[in-house]
C-alpha cells in the first residue's frame, strides 16, 4: 500500500506539486527526521473507524431531542445541499462584492426576511451566535445612550432568564439588576417598575419564557420601560413558538437577536456552527455592525455607518448557516412558518398534557413551545432526583431535557419536543418516562447506577470538574 509520503514528490501531470518550493525558514526548529507513523489503512477500515466514533455521540438525528430551550429540530438536507454549491461554498471573503453578488444577495435576503418575522426596521448577520448576538446589541444599546448624552449603566434581567443574559450584560460594561419573577416565570411588574430610574439602560427578556408562558402583560412592561428611557432587548431563544403569529417589534423591543441554528433549521449542538443575527429598530441602526449589505441601484454592495459600534466578526457571518437558514424561510413561506410555531406550541401541549396523566401529576395550565415538570415530589418520595431519571432516560435511546433550570422551579425537567417530532414518538416518550416513574419507586438502585449502556457510564459530576482527565 502506498505511504501517505509517495504523495510529497513532484509527479507528471501534477499542477500543484508539493515540494516545487523551497522550505520555510524554521528560526531554528528542528525538522522532523522521519516520516509521522500514521496507520496505513483501507478506505473502508477508516470509514468504519469514524462512522463507529459517531454512533457514540447522540444528536437530532438518532432518536427524540427534547433540549428546552433550545429547539432540537429536523436540519433539512436539502440545505446543506444549496449551501454545499460552489458559488457558496468556494467564494472568498475578501472577494470584492462586484465578483460576489450572489453571496450578498442571500445576506440581504435574509436580513429583510429577518426584518419581517421579527418586526425590525434592520439587521446584521455578523454574529456568530446567540450569545454574541446578545452581546452585540448590548454594545449597541449602550452606544445610542452615549449619543444622546444619556449615561445608564444598569440593565435589568428577570430572575428566570436564560443565563447568557447576565453574562453578556456584564461582558458590555453593565452593571446586572436581579429581579424576581412570578411562580409561573412571568415578569413581576411591580418588581420592575421600582426596578427602573433614570440608570436603566435597557430590559433584557424572553417571551415566551423559559417556563413557557407568554407574557401577558407584555405592552405593559414595554410602556414602563421606555417611559423611564430605557430599551428592550428581546431574546430570540423561544422565538421557535411565535414566529409567523406575532413579532418582538410589534411588542415593543428595540433590539433583538435570532437563532438561526435554533429557529430557522439549521446545524446545531457541539459548539457550533452558529449564527447570531441582531436586527433593532429605526433609532439604532446606525449602531450595528459594520459592514451591512445594502441595495444600492441595483447592486449589492457593503454599507459603513460611521456611528457604527464597529466589526464584530471576522468577516461577515457564518455564511453558509445564512444560506441554510434563508432556505428555510423560502421554502415554508409566511404561511409555512406559522404553521411551524403553532406545530412546535401544540406538540409541546400535547407531551405536557399526556407526560402528566401518564405519572399521575396534577393537570397544567396551557404552555408556548415547552414546559418544565417539577420532580420534586418524585425526590421526596423515592430519593430520585431529575438528575437520576434524565441520566436513565440515556439508557434509553432517548436525549434528556434540561435539567434544574429555571433555578425558581426545584428538581426541573425542561421539555421542549419541537414541531418536527411525530405523535409516535411523544407517545413513546411518554410510555418509556411512566415506566422510569415506576421503576423509582420499585427500583431506584437501578436508576441511581444509570447510565450503563453508554459509552461512558455514570460519572462523578463534583471531581470531574474539579480534576479534569483530558485525553487527546
Amino acid at each position: 500500500m502506498r505511504s501517505i509520503y509517495d504523495y510529497t514528490a513532484p509527479r507528471a501531470g501534477c499542477l500543484l506539486p508539493l515540494c516545487d518550493v523551497p522550505p520555510a525558514d524554521t528560526h531554528g526548529i528542528p525538522l522532523r527526521e522521519a516520516p509521522l507513523a500514521l496507520p496505513q489503512v483501507s478506505e473502508s477500515e477508516l470509514t468504519r473507524h469514524y462512522t463507529a466514533l459517531s454512533r457514540q455521540a447522540f444528536g437530532v438525528d438518532n432518536g427524540f431531542y427534547p433540549l428546552g430551550s433550545c429547539t432540537m429540530k429536523h436540519n433539512p438536507r436539502i440545505h446543506e445541499d444549496v449551501a454545499a454549491l460552489a458559488g457558496f461554498e468556494n467564494t472568498h471573503p475578501l472577494a470584492d462584492a462586484a465578483d460576489t453578488q450572489g453571496c450578498l444577495r442571500v445576506l440581504y435576503e435574509l436580513q429583510q426576511a429577518l426584518c419581517a418575522i421579527g418586526g425590525m426596521d434592520a439587521f446584521t448577520t455578523i454574529p456568530a451566535a446567540g450569545a454574541h448576538g446578545e452581546w452585540t446589541g448590548l454594545q449597541m444599546i449602550g452606544a445610542y445612550h452615549a449619543a444622546r448624552g444619556d449615561l445608564r449603566n444598569k440593565v435589568i434581567v428577570p430572575d428566570s432568564a436564560h443565563g447568557t443574559n447576565p453574562a453578556s450584560a456584564a461582558m458590555a460594561g453593565f452593571e446586572v439588576v436581579n429581579i424576581p419573577s412570578n411562580p409561573d416565570g412571568t415578569v413581576n411588574v411591580e418588581a420592575l417598575a421600582l426596578a427602573l430610574d433614570e440608570t436603566t439602560a435597557a430590559l433584557m427578556l424572553t417571551n415566551p419564557n423559559t417556563l413557557g408562558q407568554f407574557e401577558p402583560q407584555i405592552l405593559e412592561i414595554t410602556r414602563l420601560v421606555h417611559e423611564a428611557g430605557g430599551l428592550l432587548y428581546y431574546d430570540g431563544a423561544n422565538l421557535n413558538a411565535i414566529m409567523g403569529v406575532c413579532r418582538p417589534g410589534d411588542m415593543g423591543f428595540d433590539v433583538m437577536h435570532v437563532n438561526l441554528h435554533k429557529t430557522f433549521a439549521t446545524p446545531h449542538g457541539g459548539g457550533g456552527p452558529g449564527s447570531g443575527p441582531v436586527g433593532c429598530t429605526k433609532a439604532l441602526e446606525p449602531f450595528l455592525p459594520n459592514p451591512r449589505v445594502a441595495l444600492r441601484e441595483g447592486e449589492y454592495q457593503w454599507n459603513h455607518s460611521p456611528q457604527s459600534i464597529g466589526a464584530v466578526g471576522g468577516f461577515y457571518g457564518n455564511f453558509s448557516v445564512c444560506v441554510k437558514a434563508l432556505c428555510y424561510i423560502q421554502m415554508l413561506g409566511g404561511d409555512g412558518l406559522r404553521d411551524t410555531a403553532l406545530g412546535a406550541v401544540t406538540n409541546a401541549n400535547y407531551l405536557q398534557a399526556t407526560l402528566r396523566q401518564s405519572l399521575g401529576l396534577p393537570p397544567a395550565e396551557h404552555c408556548m413551545h415547552e414546559f418544565v415538570l417539577s420532580l420534586k415530589g418524585l425526590k421526596e418520595e423515592t430519593g430520585i432526583s431529575a438528575k437520576d431519571l434524565a441520566k436513565a432516560m440515556l439508557d434509553c435511546g432517548m436525549h434528556p431535557p434540561t435539567m434544574y433550570f429555571p433555578l425558581l422551579v426545584p428538581e426541573a425537567l425542561m421539555f421542549e419536543p419541537t414541531e418536527t417530532e411525530s405523535k409516535h414518538t411523544m407517545d413513546a416518550a411518554t410510555q418509556t418516562l411512566a415506566e422510569l416513574w415506576k421503576k423509582a419507586y420499585d427500583a431506584p438502585e437501578d436508576l441511581l447506577a444509570a447510565p450503563t449502556r453508554t459509552p461512558v457510564g455514570r460519572v462523578d459530576e463534583t471531581l470531574a470538574a474539579r480534576m479534569p482527565v483530558v485525553k487527546a
